[in-house]
């Protein structure tokens, strides 16, 4: 990739209901630990993305297809000098599973095998789902949107276990995650949290980590920047949706948003209000 400036637009088509949609090119920008309420379907079009997984780091150049179902911790930065392009899907859980049903070989909730395949043909075709929402064709952008989950559903999908919780201390840790839900704008100390829990805090902080893929402070403010997008989605302007979920100030919003969400709070309001 010869170009050198970082860019991104993350927005919504009106007519393509349950999809957000990022196209990017990153360099210095990197993601910090954070999850989806749905799923990611990432076509790299350019340079190299890493990509931490739990199950390790995925390496992913051009003509890759990264797979993320929901709720799995991942990291996301520049693997090559020159940074990433990309062109990704966000579908919900609902697109997903209607498109699964269409399919009819999927038994209950659908969910990737793979977290990195290589398949060029895929590749174009999401890009070519970002070209075509962005002239404004919704009918061609959709069509070719579920050919290319229908496809990735095919051939790198089975049903998605469901999580079980039996120990005390994923109980603990599912407990401390409702604490944290209802009390995102004034949270208790790690001190506090394991106290109403009747643990301690290093054996609340290991289990919340074994649970949930990252510490209850990162859970937090992953939490806190997704109840964010909801609140910019409903047109809440951003000085008021900084105070809303807990950060101090709005600076500290756009800092941690634009981190998790790769572009700011503005902008991104800004394709949701057009």
């Amino acid at each position: 990739m010869a170009d050198d400036r970082e860019w991104a637009r993350h927005w919504r088509h009106a007519q393509l209901p349950g999809l957000d949609l990022l196209r990017a090119h990153y360099i210095r920008h990197s993601f910090p630990r954070h999850a989806h309420d749905g799923y990611v379907i990432a076509a790299v079009t350019g340079g190299v993305e890493e990509v931490g997984l739990p199950g390790g780091t995925v390496r992913a150049g051009p003509g890759s297809v990264v797979l993320i179902n929901p709720e799995v911790p991942h990291t996301a930065r520049a693997g090559v000098p020159e940074g990433w392009a990309y062109a990704t899907l966000y579908p919900s859980r609902g697109l997903i599973a209607e498109v699964a049903a269409e399919i009819g070989s999927l038994r209950g909730t659908a969910g990737f095998t793979a977290d990195s395949v290589t398949d060029p043909q895929t590749s174009h075709v999401i890009s070519e789902v970002h070209r075509a929402a962005e002239e404004g064709n919704a009918l061609a952008a959709d069509t070719l949107l579920r050919g290319a989950v229908a496809r990735m559903l095919a051939r790198h999908a089975g049903p998605l276990p469901a999580r079980t919780v039996r120990s005390a201390g994923a109980l603990d840790a599912a407990r401390a995650r409702s604490v944290l839900e209802e009390r995102l704008a004034d949270p208790p100390s790690l001190e506090q949290l394991a106290a109403e829990l009747g643990t301690s805090p290093f054996a609340l902080l290991r289990a919340f980590r074994e649970h949930y893929g990252m510490p209850p402070h990162t859970w937090l403010t992953d939490a806190r920047v997704r109840q964010a997008r909801r609140l910019l989605d409903a047109g809440t302007p951003p000085a008021e949706v900084a105070v809303a979920v807990g950060f101090t100030d709005q600076p500290h919003l756009n800092r941690h948003f634009t981190r998790i969400v790769g572009v700011p709070p503005g902008a991104y309001r800004r394709e949701r209000s057009g």
